[in-house]
């Protein structure tokens, strides 16, 4: 659902993808190839909102702020199941785990992988290729070329995503039996573990 709200209507690049179950407030832009998962929610009720090219805000995540700010997730961020952005603004080609929580001005990096269920505290500045885990979250080391190159691919994975979306994504009653030529989903992306004893 896309709302209007006090006059500012959501910008949505026509190549985004934008799930019927996710809900997208006032002063949001949204630039090309973003995919945006059921559950979603991006509230620019109270500030803007501006997620760049291949920004992916994956299911029941949150993207939301104190009045006035503005905040911004840059070209590929990829936001993970269930994550809370509250007023951060979040670097290129960064990673964001599943149910991990950033708070109000804090700032990540470039290309930094910030693990599952992290908590970075407000006003939080994370350097660029940085690996953060914990609560409190903190920087455990810096992120390997291949680390950053399993990401990208995965990133990509969700760029491709919208499109897929647009053409063959339908509301269907369901089936009452398993068709006996189903076909088998095609594995085509590692864990990291997998992908680094590929390498």
């Amino acid at each position: 659902m896309i709302y209007e709200f006090k006059g500012y209507i959501p910008v949505v690049h026509e190549s985004s993808f934008v799930h019927p179950l996710a809900a997208v407030t006032g002063n949001v832009i949204i630039g090309k190839d973003c995919y945006i998962g059921p559950g979603a929610v991006i509230r620019g009720d109270w500030g803007e909102i501006i997620l760049e090219d291949g920004v992916n805000v994956q299911e029941n995540c949150t993207v939301h702020m104190f009045p006035g700010k503005s905040i911004v997730l840059k070209e590929s961020a990829h936001i993970g199941h269930g994550a809370i952005i509250h007023g951060a603004n979040i670097g290129r080609n960064v990673l964001v785990g599943m149910n991990t929580v950033i708070m109000d001005d804090a700032e990540i990096g470039d290309e930094s992988i910030i693990g599952a269920m992290a908590f970075v505290k407000a006003q939080t500045v994370i350097p660029s290729r940085s690996l953060v885990v914990g609560n409190p979250a903190k920087i455990i080391k810096q992120v390997s070329d291949e680390m950053i190159a399993w990401k990208t691919k995965g990133t990509q994975l969700y760029q491709q995503l919208p499109k897929d979306c647009h053409e063959t994504l339908r509301e269907v009653e369901p089936l009452r039996e398993i068709p006996k030529e189903r076909p088998t989903q095609e594995a085509f992306y590692d864990t990291l573990r997998d992908f680094m004893d590929e390498k």
